[in-house]
């Protein structure tokens, strides 16, 4: 069993930044690749961006590229979503999640589901 448990979210304005955590308990934290996902109300939950155990292979949504960076500490059972350049198209509810493997940009091939942080671009 996996424990996952977001923080970081909020109101910013356009332009802004925001870093988002997920913190993991539960099991050996650095054998699993993390990715994040956000989801709109009346919208599919989409894929964000993912990373794998080590840190060194990546992979992000076409939207979110040059503006978002992931990133883990595998000593703090922790991994991030910075976010900069900010837009109003970025207002969802993020997620992280954990599978076993190699990174996935599918949100059904992430076992264990974190409880959602908000976040919200104002224009």
């Amino acid at each position: 069993q996996v424990q996952l448990v977001e923080s970081g979210g909020g109101l910013v304005q356009a332009g802004g930044s925001l870093r988002l955590s997920c913190a993991a308990s539960g099991r050996t934290f650095s054998n699993y690749a993390m990715g994040w996902f956000r989801q709109v109300p009346g919208k599919e939950r989409e894929f964000v961006a993912a990373i794998d155990w080590s840190g060194t292979n990546t992979d992000y949504a076409d939207s979110v590229k040059g503006r978002f960076t992931i990133s883990r500490d595998n000593a703090k059972n922790t991994v991030y979503l910075q976010m900069n350049s900010l837009k109003p198209e970025d207002t969802a509810v993020y997620y992280c999640a954990t599978r076993w493997g190699y990174v996935s940009t599918r949100s059904y091939e992430y076992g264990y589901w974190g409880q959602g942080t908000q976040v919200t671009v104002s224009s």
